[in-house]
């Protein structure tokens, strides 16, 4: 009797195995999400959420607060999403690593105050984002924009769509060229409203709140979005970050 059954159990296996390998997970994403003083409460949404959307989509998620693995091996990530925390939190050994790791094709997301960097604290990290961010005025809601109907991070945003964030105000020191996304139409919200003591002035039409580009060896998405806890539970916002999860850690989804 056993030995009928080894034929028919190898040929289960058999059948069994292409199933298990489509099963797998596409790729992994490290995710750094440190607290700060003005972001805290977002780290717990923003993992469930991110934990959600990795068994939705199927990739491997590591969500860390710990720079210290950036001392390890980085290959295995396909992308790196710096969430609300900065380049300026790892040490010059971790700041090393992911330059290689960037190099050698890596890629990467900044979101919301990860772009937010100390001038020439870092210069490699201010370029890789491709923008510099200054003050920025208190949190409101305004109108954004859809630049790249083409682009993942915009599939599921309506051409006008009300949001409520910190509409940062940035600057290009480095000359980076940039591909837009998403602007935010200044007309909808006041962009000279800020604390006593600090002066906001306006961007004018070209006020990119989202883009993307090539650094180094790698494909680099941004977005200044995200400010407080409950956007992390948010389906459109994170059909946003998706999009750049999707693109950041793939390169495909674009549409001509």
């Amino acid at each position: 009797m056993m030995n009928r059954l080894v034929p028919i159990l190898a040929s289960v296996v058999a059948l069994s195995s292409p199933l298990s390998a489509e099963a797998q997970n596409q790729y992994k994403l490290l995710v750094l999400a440190r607290p700060s003083t003005y972001h805290y409460e977002y780290i717990p949404i923003a993992r469930d959420s991110l934990e959600k959307l990795a068994k939705l989509h199927a990739f491997d998620l590591v969500f860390t607060n710990k720079t210290e693995i950036f001392e390890g091996d980085l290959r295995q990530y396909a992308a790196i999403m710096f969430l609300n925390t900065a380049g300026s939190e790892l040490t010059q050994p971790q700041r090393r690593n992911f330059e290689a790791y960037m190099r050698a094709g890596g890629n990467a997301m900044v979101v919301h105050r990860a772009a937010i960097m100390p001038a020439n604290d870092w210069p490699w990290y201010e370029k890789m984002v491709g923008r510099a961010v200054g003050v920025h005025p208190m949190l409101q809601t305004g109108v954004v924009t859809v630049v790249d109907r083409g682009f993942p991070a915009t599939f599921g945003l309506p051409d006008r769509w009300l949001w409520s964030d910190e509409f940062y105000v940035t600057t290009n020191p480095y000359r980076i060229a940039i591909d837009p996304v998403l602007n935010v139409d200044e007309t909808s919200y006041d962009p000279t409203k800020i604390w006593p003591g600090q002066v906001s002035r306006p961007m004018g039409r070209d006020h990119p709140i989202a883009w993307h580009h090539r650094y180094e060896g790698g494909r680099v998405f941004v977005t200044t979005l995200g400010h407080n806890g409950e956007m992390y539970r948010d389906p459109t916002y994170l059909g946003h970050l998706m999009g750049g999860i999707h693109w950041s850690a793939t390169g495909l989804g674009r549409r001509p």
